[in-house]
């Protein structure tokens, strides 16, 4: 049903008050009714596009206990037919390049895709897509991205280092898994395989492996199947692990910038320029495909990877330069008396409280384990203590994967839960350690903790200043610490 703009819910303001003060993921309900990209259907979208080849990533459907990275994915270049045609299984249809992937065995992506390229020859299509409504003055599809999907076809568990998220689905359901970023450390982060501004988990959320991942039990999933024309807000740094559970979905989403983004920009540029130096070297473990097909720049030179480190430190600093503390600014008021912060946004005279009911839900979280203590929420609790346990961890996996763990002798296998060999005596002997690999090293190199030291270090050397690197760095260290820790 059709709705006005008088009928909806939340104005565009509303919303923008809703999104400053939420912090957990939510879902939005009738507030897209008469937005025309509720047609974008796969079938209509392939009337509009016709010949246009898409790329599609193609992964098979089994169950390994470990994440299906793009990497290990297969890719076609086919129409939109092609694809409708091989998703109904019929006999001698033209499925184009999707015919050496048998469905039975196969799901299909077409993701990542940037409406502005797919649709650029079609600019009017842009209008269809009304994030204003969402309080966002000229966004609409131009800065959007779409995703195609087959039942099954999923997007491995990982963090968008970038602003926010904004989802809204079109045809079929999507089943969406949330994690907490304090969590982090329960995912086992990873940068390999690199894509600039996401972080991979280790894990695979749905058939996890506790021997390998044991702190993953006390990760908090926050689970949420979105319909059509629902919208998802996904908070800064919440993890996400997406399926899609319907034979064919579509759906489109968009990444709102943040002026926190221009500090992690720095964080990102330094990243890239380790992993690139490390794994662009040859040698003998670095072998495997380390570089998300995602990463449409590929792997960039170290120059160009210093220009970039140098650019995302003049933006930050031009920002700091032409910006006053937070907290000096002046709020202001408005024709109505109301006050207002430097945002524009109307500031509470008492708390707000973020109207949950039928037409905005919370993404409740439906899985709770039994896990350590939660020492990062204990401010007494130091960074360090936090890095050495993600770097034990590090260790204890690396031995895991060389059949080495703590306890495991030269008498025989360890099948303890805890580490101890069936075969243990009074006589002790040295466990045998495997050797430390290029993806070991970087997985402590690009660790948060040691980015955020790097960085504060680059600002202090850089501006000569320690105490404007300290200032700046004081909000980012404290989001690394939160998410880390």
């Amino acid at each position: 049903m059709a709705d006005s703009d008088s009928t909806k819910p939340f104005s565009p303001d509303e919303i923008q008050r809703i999104l400053h003060h939420l912090h957990q993921p939510a879902v939005f309900l009738n507030m897209t009714g008469n937005w025309p990209v509720l047609h974008w259907t796969a079938e209509h979208l392939s009337g509009c596009l016709g010949d246009k080849l898409i790329r599609f990533r193609l992964g098979r459907k089994k169950e390994t206990n470990t994440p299906l990275f793009e990497t290990h994915c297969a890719y076609v270049e086919a129409t939109l037919a092609h694809f409708l045609s091989w998703t109904q299984d019929e006999a001698g249809a033209d499925v184009g390049p999707f015919f050496e992937y048998p469905k039975s065995e196969y799901w299909a992506y077409a993701d990542y895709k940037y409406i502005a390229i797919l649709f650029k020859d079609l600019p009017s299509m842009f209008e269809d897509v009304k994030w204003s409504e969402f309080g966002f003055e000229g966004r609409n599809g131009k800065e959007s991205t779409i995703w195609i999907a087959t039942e099954g076809a999923n997007t491995p568990c990982h963090q968008d280092t970038y602003g926010y998220n904004l989802v809204l689905q079109v045809e079929g359901r999507k089943r969406w898994h949330l994690f907490p970023p304090e969590d982090t450390v329960n995912l086992y982060p990873t940068r390999i395989p690199y894509e600039e501004s996401s972080i991979f988990s280790q894990v695979d959320v749905l058939h996890p492996d506790p021997r390998r991942f044991p702190a993953f039990q006390g990760a908090r999933a926050h689970v949420v199947t979105l319909h059509p024309g629902q919208v998802l807000y996904v908070p800064r740094h919440w993890w996400h692990y997406v399926e899609s559970v319907d034979p064919i979905t579509v759906s489109v989403n968009s990444w709102i910038e943040l002026e926190a983004d221009h500090m992690i920009r720095i964080s990102e540029a330094v990243t890239k320029t380790v992993v690139c130096a490390l794994k662009s070297t040859p040698s003998d473990d670095n072998i495997n495909d380390w570089l998300n097909p995602t990463e449409v720049e590929g792997s960039t030179s170290h120059n160009e990877n210093m220009q970039y480190l140098n650019l995302a430190m003049q933006v930050f600093q031009k920002g700091l330069c032409h910006s006053e503390p937070t907290d000096t600014r002046p709020a202001k008021c408005d024709s109505r008396g109301q006050i207002r912060d430097n945002r524009g946004l109307v500031m509470d005279s008492v708390s707000f409280s973020v109207p949950f009911g039928s037409h905005l839900t919370p993404v409740p979280c439906q899985q709770v384990h039994s896990a350590e203590p939660r020492t990062a929420k204990d401010p007494k609790v130091s960074s360090d203590a936090a890095l050495r346990t993600t770097l034990a961890r590090a260790v204890r996996a690396h031995q895991r994967k060389h059949e080495c763990r703590p306890g495991l002798t030269q008498s025989g296998p360890c099948d303890c839960a805890d580490g101890i060999s069936e075969n243990s005596s009074d006589d002790f002997k040295e466990p045998i350690y495997g050797t430390i690999t290029t993806n070991d090293l970087l997985d402590c190199l690009v660790h948060p903790d040691i980015i955020a030291r790097v960085i504060k270090l680059l600002l202090e050397r850089h501006t000569g200043n320690h105490q404007t690197a300290t200032q700046s760095q004081l909000q980012y260290s404290k989001e690394v610490s939160d998410k880390q820790l």
